[in-house]
């Protein structure tokens, strides 16, 4: 047994963590003086809010740093099966052919996994540019459970993004034509074990919902708990989302530069979920500019990647991590935006810290090696 000081979600507070039936686990009470102290700080796994496991090796995220991931556009019956198992261990997964992709899928996949430059650079920003690529793949034989929400398919209008794009899986998406075919997508999400609805609103790359539409699938979305998720994308998308009561938008806003009172309005009613990174040029000056005063504001921005749009790492971002502290977000902000899960849950995976400041990315996996005698 030793103390521990671990983030809350919120804040540092002390506690005591402990090997119980092989398993490491922590407890939130203070220690007594004298108990040995484990070194820098405790955190739970954390969450990446934008992901595509479709079109990336999810096997891979067994052995990150992240404990929790929401899929934002997938095949409904794909992502359930992959929710249902959680990553349970890298062997046992299943593959996503058994998910109901075909080879070409899988194939795709596996050639926007984690390459060797990516594997590189992680290495030597975690201090450990020793190790080969094949040497750190013998940690994933040990993979810990993931966590998945899912929004399902993404619902469009018919023609509209992603309709068109090649890497859009089979049944990833649902185009709406009216309040009946919306309210069957709605229900076909949730039945599946969704926990958000993805609606697309890209003016930039075809139609987008009328109004009365849009509020449609958020009445319906509501009826059955569930909140919008928004891709908002051309002039005025990202004011209209919030007007019409989207709960999250799914990118920073980086197609327009937000003024002061519509960064204030989108500070009070929603909240943005980063992925910065994917950006570059104007588009990226744009999103961080608009991240850095809506951080400013008070609004909640947490964590994404948008991983799979290209080759994202498959596990903690490095280049997301530098661009959300590039638009004023670090420390524990940092790991407000990162949404650790409770590291006080049983079922939740435990990282290590070396020190209370340090960054995200030097986070590892909690060991009974860790803890003093």
């Amino acid at each position: 047994m030793n103390a521990a000081t671990f983030f809350d979600g919120e804040g540092w507070r002390e506690g005591l963590v402990e090997l119980i039936d092989g398993r490491m686990l922590l407890r939130d009470e203070r220690p007594a003086p004298g108990t040995p102290r484990l070194d820098g700080g405790v955190i739970g796994g954390f969450t990446d809010h934008h992901v595509h496991l479709q079109l990336v090796d999810h096997t891979l995220l067994g052995s990150s740093t992240l404990g929790r991931v929401v899929d934002l556009g997938a095949n409904p019956a794909a992502i359930s099966a992959l929710a249902a198992a959680r990553f349970v261990s890298v062997a046992g997964a299943p593959s996503l052919n058994e998910r109901g992709l075909d080879d070409t899928d899988a194939r795709a996949l596996n050639e926007r996994g984690l390459d060797d430059t990516d594997a590189h650079a992680l290495d030597e920003r975690e201090g450990d540019s020793t190790r080969s690529l094949s040497e750190r793949s013998e940690t994933k034989r040990a993979a810990h459970p993931v966590a998945i929400d899912f929004a399902g398919a993404f619902l469009t209008p018919v023609g509209g993004y992603p309709s068109h794009r090649d890497w859009a899986p089979a049944g990833s998406f649902r185009e709406i034509a009216d309040a009946e075919t919306a309210h069957a997508a709605v229900a076909e999400m949730a039945d599946a074990g969704a926990s958000c609805i993805k609606v697309a609103s890209n003016a930039e790359a075809g139609p987008v919902f009328t109004d009365v539409l849009f509020r449609t699938i958020v009445d319906a979305a509501s009826a059955r708990g569930l909140p919008v998720v928004a891709h908002a994308q051309g002039a005025g998308e990202a004011q209209r989302a919030a007007r019409l009561d989207a709960t999250r938008l799914a990118h920073a806003p980086f197609t327009e530069h937000l003024d002061d009172s519509e960064i204030a309005a989108q500070a009070a009613s929603v909240a943005w979920i980063s992925t910065l990174s994917i950006h570059d040029g104007d588009a990226l000056a744009t999103a961080t500019d608009n991240v850095r005063r809506f951080h400013a504001a008070g609004g909640t921005v947490l964590y994404g990647t948008d991983m799979g749009n290209g080759p994202t790492p498959v596990g903690l971002n490095p280049a997301e991590l530098d661009a959300l502290r590039d638009a004023g977000i670090d420390g524990d902000d940092l790991l407000r935006a990162l949404a650790p899960q409770d590291p006080r849950d049983p079922e939740s995976v435990l990282l290590r810290l070396p020190g209370l400041d340090a960054d995200p990315i030097l986070a590892r996996p909690l060991t009974p090696a860790d803890l003093k005698a």
